[in-house]
């Protein structure tokens, strides 16, 4: 079981300190979600004039980078030479640190009708996948905002049919923002699913949309079952702590959050789960 973190959930961290909790805690990697304040991390000296460096200390600390986190949303169209730039940026970024995905969102599609939206998506990640295969990487949609239900993802990936393009399951937004059971998101997804978020929460009152974030396996998203399922069909991929401090300053800090999910999820990969 091969474990990572995104930065959102050490906002206040430095390079140097992600580096050194990442080993001390016992993580394999590190996926980028911004870092001091800059959420697009190419502009950053670590990633540009001192980017050796950076690799040279990942490296040293027996890490890897699991993702580059971007702010890619591949709906609406209207931005796309923004969007193939970043793209563009993060791939550049992937051959220097050995990566090999890019997480995008799908974006809010507003009044527009669905199909209409689908064919929008495609159309721009087609391009976008055009820059993913030049450099050798991977686009990953997330299961997010309005392209959390497996069948719009689904018919994203079915329609753009590239080995550029593939899918991040977010395992917490299916199941708690829409009531979508695990066994199903993997049986339309599967095929394309080679990255995983994971976060835990509880429903703070009678309606299912109020939730409070926790730490892992102590809320009732079915992590244990997810692994369980995850397991079972091979996933080879990373299990990545996704807690959103960044977003919710008032979540817990990383210092307790971070050690607690590799001790979880450690205890599942002990117990077969």
């Amino acid at each position: 079981m091969k474990l990572s973190f995104t930065t959102l959930g050490c906002p206040e961290w430095s390079l140097d300190q992600i580096i050194d909790r990442a080993s001390e805690y016992g993580f394999d990697a590190v996926d980028f979600r911004g870092l001091n304040g800059e959420m697009n991390i190419y502009k950053l000296p670590e990633f540009t004039g001192r980017i050796r460096e950076t690799v040279a200390s990942l490296r040293d600390a027996g890490l890897e980078v699991s993702c580059f986190s971007s702010s890619v949303q591949v709906f609406p169209e209207r931005s796309l030479e923004a969007n193939l730039e970043e793209i563009r940026q993060y791939a550049r970024l992937c051959q220097e640190f050995g990566t090999r995905y890019i997480r995008v969102f799908g974006g809010k599609i507003g009044d527009t009708p669905r199909e209409e939206a689908v064919r929008m998506a495609v159309r721009h990640f087609r391009q976008m996948a055009d820059i993913a295969r030049e450099y050798d990487v991977k686009l990953l949609l997330e299961t997010h905002d309005d392209w959390t239900a497996c069948q719009y993802v689904r018919a994203v990936m079915e329609q753009v049919d590239s080995p550029s393009v593939g899918v991040l399951w977010d395992v917490h937004h299916p199941y708690r923002t829409i009531g979508e059971q695990p066994e199903d998101t993997w049986e339309a997804l599967g095929p394309w699913i080679e990255y995983t978020h994971v976060k835990d929460s509880f429903v703070t009152g009678s309606d299912p949309l109020r939730f409070r974030y926790c730490l892992a396996g102590e809320g009732d998203v079915p992590l244990r079952e997810i692994c369980t399922l995850l397991r079972s069909k091979g996933y080879q991929g990373y299990y990545t702590l996704e807690w959103e401090k960044k977003w919710h300053p008032e979540l817990e800090e990383a210092e307790t959050v971070f050690p607690h999910y590799v001790q979880f999820m450690r205890s599942l990969e002990e117990a077969g789960q």
